[in-house]
């Protein structure tokens, strides 16, 4: 086995971008399995304008607070 400075061949190019790629792979299904799996929000909702109108169709909240909630949010 030839070492080319001090790191042995296959860190010459094709090996180190081999390593690079399982890293980057690893890395985007470790993104994709996190962010699926926290998007769950209470009652099945994503977003906040969402759980305000939820909240306003049961009752929750009044109509004032409901619009200065909502108009506060798309703000």
């Amino acid at each position: 086995m030839r070492y080319f400075g001090y790191y042995p061949h296959y860190f010459n190019g094709g090996g180190l971008m081999m390593i690079f790629g399982v890293l980057l792979v690893a890395i985007l299904v470790y993104w994709a399995i996190k962010k699926s799996s926290g998007s769950a929000g209470a009652a099945g909702s994503s977003n906040a304008i969402d759980l305000l109108d939820e909240k306003f169709a049961l009752g929750e909240i009044s109509d004032e607070e409901y619009l200065k909630k909502k108009k506060m949010l798309k703000k």
